[in-house]
């Protein structure tokens, strides 16, 4: 009994330890940015008072809130986040990450189990918070702790999608482009750029007075409240939905592998009788849970949430692309609006076609997932996602003719008040 009593103080230790250090992380205030000679003025002791005093005295400290709006664009795999990634990407002044988060994920719980979902997620969530405070801190150097092999002398060839970032591929990080280039393509990037270094990409966010990251590993704005609510930072959410049909038909086509059964039953016409349906009713319950906290605008929303189909900007691309814009107000590029014209008006190359890929003919793919799926795939997705789809204004199918007859649009049009 004595051993068990011991083992039961040191695991309340521990978890007191745990929970402060969260804390700590959470309230502590930045000091690493601050001017004045002696860094003890800024430690994590400083008063409120007297840190907001300081603030005022020395602008630079408070460089975040006065200078950098944050953009976090929420979404789901295969729900077409890498073409608005793109939308911010391309602006000269924002500086902007692919999927940082994929470093959590993948240090943390690399084999996620379906057992062990809600103590896996509360894991990946408390270190992605973490993490994206500090990014948008512009301290890259926090990534080191989820790169593997971890970077040496902060220099690393291993962050993930490196070449899908402008910043990271131009100078001062690379010097292999010149801003004549234009286009920088991703594969050019990760081949002619050095190994990524990490203190010229801080530099890099550093110069730019926006900052832009896109994440499928945050579930739902709730995730985000406390970053959101966070004084040091400006963060602003643009949650991109789409119909669960065509999410379903992106994977089915991409993710063949873990899809495999989906595959069967629309070739077969017959359910297996394994299929895992989590792979569809957890985006239409992370949907619906968080588009229905986005739609009541609590106060810690309020001007911080911004509701954009993926549907509305594939067939608008250029004035959905003007609102969002509106609303983080910022002011478009015509570096942005070149890309836009350049990249929604379909191509046959084969570059067109890759399953990451952002050039395509973006009116005609809203709806494409109608010639994929058979309709009683259709008719299961809408009576599993019937509330999110009616939340989002996605019209049922109800016959195979109805299904195919794409002269028929299955999107009503909606103006979501989330932003006010």
């Amino acid at each position: 009994m004595q051993c068990s009593w011991k083992a039961v103080i040191l695991l309340a230790l521990v978890s007191i330890a745990i929970q402060y250090t969260a804390i700590r992380t959470f309230t502590a205030k930045p000091f690493h940015m601050c001017p004045v000679p002696n860094p003890l003025n800024c430690g994590l002791g400083q008063d409120v008072e007297s840190f907001d005093r300081m603030c005022d005295e020395y602008p630079y400290f408070n460089y975040n809130s006065s200078r950098k709006t944050h953009i976090l664009i929420l979404a789901t795999t295969r729900s077409g986040s890498s073409f608005v990634g793109q939308l911010f990407n391309q602006h000269s002044d924002v500086f902007y990450l692919f999927e940082p988060l994929y470093h959590v994920q993948t240090t943390l719980i690399p084999h996620l189990s379906p057992s062990r979902y809600a103590v896996e997620r509360r894991v990946m969530l408390g270190a992605s918070r973490d993490l994206l405070r500090s990014l948008y801190n512009c301290d890259l150097y926090f990534l080191e702790s989820y790169i593997k092999p971890q970077p040496a002398n902060h220099t690393t060839d291993k962050l993930f999608r490196r070449g899908a970032s402008k910043a990271l591929c131009s100078m001062p990080v690379c010097d292999a482009f010149s801003p004549s280039d234009g286009n920088i393509e991703e594969g050019d990037c990760v081949r002619k750029c050095a190994s990524l270094n990490l203190t010229l990409a801080t530099e890099s966010c550093r110069e730019r007075r926006h900052m832009a990251i896109k994440t499928v590993r945050i579930p739902e704005v709730n995730d985000l409240k406390a970053l959101i609510e966070d004084p040091r930072l400006n963060l602003k959410v643009i949650q991109l939905v789409r119909d669960p049909r065509g999410i379903l038909s992106s994977r089915i086509e991409t993710f063949r592998d873990t899809y495999r059964l989906w595959r069967i039953w629309r070739a077969t016409g017959r359910k297996p009788y394994n299929l895992d349906l989590t792979q569809l009713t957890t985006v239409c319950d992370d949907f619906l849970n968080s588009v229905s906290t986005g739609l009541s605008r609590p106060p810690w929303l309020r001007g911080r949430y911004m509701l954009v189909r993926y549907e509305d900007l594939a067939r608008n691309p250029l004035q959905k692309t003007k609102e969002v814009y509106e609303f983080l107000g910022l002011s478009l590029d015509k570096s942005v609006v070149d890309w836009i014209h350049n990249n929604t008006r379909g191509n046959n190359d084969v570059s067109a076609k890759h399953k990451y890929g952002t050039l395509r003919d973006s009116a005609a793919n809203a709806e494409s997932w109608r010639l994929k799926l058979s309709h009683d795939i259709v008719d299961y997705t809408q009576t599993v996602c019937q509330h999110i789809l009616d939340e989002l204004g996605y019209k049922a199918v109800n016959s195979p003719e109805e299904l195919k007859n794409m002269s028929l649009s299955l999107i009503e049009d909606k103006t979501f008040i989330t932003f006010l």
